[in-house]
């Protein structure tokens, strides 16, 4: 789609006091300013993060009550149950909490509802599945803030439950043990925007310090909590939460991890999703984590979690080979649902007619229709939710917004239609009967009818830095590497060059864009990736990044353009 440049305004206070104090480019200091950080110590801390600089887990509410709870049950021996949820950051969640307890000597298991028989959160036909294997304390992650009937459920069976989630809460708190979410209401943790396994790690975190403080460990038995940090790397990139304050050190710290591949499980999933050189976020997003998503969206999740705190080499194998099977099977479901999904919208004239896009099949599969909404969002940039109907009548829906759409308040808009609803800005749920949903598309669209102007319907290209081209070298390329991981609320930067001309212009590969460019006299090799139908004639600017390319042993500047268009004054 074409979309609107926006060409952010630099940051130019203090910009050369705070350049030199941390011996970056004038780029670089642009760049961290643009985004917020316009401290030195807050500068450096980016740069370099330091797993020091952890924020104090106990002041997020709920977690002193967690902890004393969690040390209780396993000093008396009771059997704990970590309910996860069914997508990667429930299930790394789920594995985090249960190998550490573990190997502090709890007695603890797991349960991971299956999405089509049990549904999100906590299940009160499940609960009791857990109550009846003797479980006396029961730890969600990754849900369970609006789970306020089954709390209360927990509370009738004399069965303790705490619940570690980061989606919005309701109007209502469950009556729990405990309820560690930094986004309720009065909690202190200054970061809100962790994934479920964050606020997981931190129970770790606040577990061992109270452990530590009253003699709990044995000499030379106490966990580095280093070795879960790979767990909460895939968790949090998989969740796209932005990658900021404690999610980029979580990041930084855990895909080092990950490339280490201490963990068996981690080493036969980078096996079969062909992982073999250093672990990018984008390697989290495209390769590891759809397959341990795969088995619960056909499926069932149980073997993400089996993977993940397996240490037999066969069977590790086995269930690594099995998810890549299910994300192949996944992948093909996937193309079909789109592409009928995509002749939907073409058909019915919804777009550009309408401000948002709602589709409902009896042939969808359930456990990728959110995939499909996000790949519509892409594609149409609309708020997309798409239902999935089952042979009762009951439709389950999945939807993806925009910005400046937020999601869960428009649901809330068209609460009169739901069974039940829930998410977040950009994510969210929905249940209704089937002969309720013409009534939800049309409540729907006035929803986004009150907001979403033809300007908000235009997909953005946001522009980092206009740059002089004699900024442009490989030095430059090498330092902006110290920006990563990049990742949500940590994009790559994007530079953009003006008056440009190509000079030369080839296609390679699949429709690839090979350019040599002049900018003021300097002249650099590009590639555009995908882009053979565009024009390159007249006198243009680029949106691109700079990176280093390899080629027979030698590395040298490419700009890999993002956007071409005509020279704007």
């Amino acid at each position: 789609m074409e979309k609107k440049w926006q060409i952010a305004t630099p940051v130019t206070s203090d910009i050369e006091t705070f350049r030199s104090a941390l011996g970056i480019s004038r780029l670089m200091a642009l760049i961290l300013k643009g985004r917020g950080i316009d401290t030195v110590q807050g500068g450096a801390l980016f740069l370099k993060p330091a797993l020091s600089a952890m924020r104090d887990p106990f002041s997020l509410k709920g977690m002193e009550a967690a902890v004393e709870r969690v040390v209780r049950a396993r000093t008396a021996g009771e059997r704990i149950c970590i309910y996860g949820d069914y997508d990667v950051d429930g299930i790394s969640g789920t594995a985090l909490l249960v190998s550490f307890l573990r190997q502090i000597g709890s007695d603890c298991g797991y349960f991971i509802p299956n999405r089509f028989d049990d549904g999100y959160g906590l299940n009160r036909d499940s609960l009791q599945q857990i109550f009846d294997g003797g479980a006396t304390l029961v730890i969600s992650v990754d849900c369970g803030i609006v789970s306020v009937a089954e709390a209360a459920f927990c509370r009738q069976a004399a069965v303790d439950l705490i619940i570690l989630d980061h989606h919005t809460p309701g109007m209502v708190i469950p009556d729990a043990v405990a309820v560690v979410n930094p986004l309720q209401p009065g909690c202190a943790y200054p970061f809100k925007l962790l994934a479920g396994v964050g606020v997981a790690f931190n129970l770790l975190v606040a577990l061992r310090s109270r452990m530590r403080k009253e003699g709990l460990f044995a000499p030379g038995q106490e966990p580095d909590l280093r070795d879960w940090l790979d767990l909460v790397a895939l968790g949090t990139i998989a969740d796209v939460v932005p990658l900021q304050d404690q999610n980029r050190m979580y990041a930084y710290f855990g895909l080092q991890k990950l490339e280490q591949g201490g963990r068996a499980g981690i080493a036969a999933l980078k096996r079969v999703a062909g992982v073999t050189d250093g672990v990018t976020c984008g390697q989290v997003g495209f390769r590891l984590a759809p397959r341990l998503n795969a088995a619960g969206r056909m499926e069932s999740a149980v073997p993400g979690v089996d993977l993940l705190l397996g240490i037999d080499e066969r069977e590790n194998t086995r269930i690594a080979d099995e998810l890549d099977a299910a994300n192949a099977e996944r992948q093909i479901v996937e193309k079909s649902i789109l592409e009928q999904a995509i002749t939907l919208v073409e058909e019915s004239g919804l777009h550009p007619a309408c401000r948002s896009i709602v589709l409902a099949s009896r042939e969808w599969h359930q456990g990728v229709i959110g995939i499909v909404a996000s790949r519509l969002v892409e594609r149409y940039h609309r708020p997309t939710i798409l239902i999935a109907i089952d042979e009762q009548g009951y439709g389950k829906g999945s939807g993806r917004s925009i910005p400046g759409f937020h999601l869960l308040e428009a649901l809330n808009g068209c609460a009169g239609y739901l069974t039940r609803f829930g998410g977040h800005r950009y994510a969210a749920g929905v249940g209704l009967p089937e002969d309720r949903i013409d009534g939800f598309v049309a409540a729907f669209e006035a929803e986004a009818l009150k907001v979403l102007g033809p300007g908000e319907l235009l997909p953005s290209l946001a522009i980092d830095a206009v740059v002089d081209p004699k900024e442009l070298d490989l030095a430059l390329a090498e330092e902006l590497q110290r920006l990563e991981p990049f990742g949500s609320g940590n994009p790559e930067p994007t530079f953009m060059l003006r008056g440009v001309t190509v000079s030369e212009r080839r296609v390679v590969g699949d429709g690839h864009l090979k350019l040599r460019v002049l900018a003021q006299g300097k002249s650099f090799n590009a590639i555009a990736f995908r882009q053979a139908d565009i024009s390159t004639d007249g006198i243009l600017d680029i949106a691109f990044f700079p990176e280093g390319n390899r080629w027979n042993n030698i590395t040298t500047l490419q700009l890999r353009i993002k956007a071409i268009r005509g020279c704007t004054p």
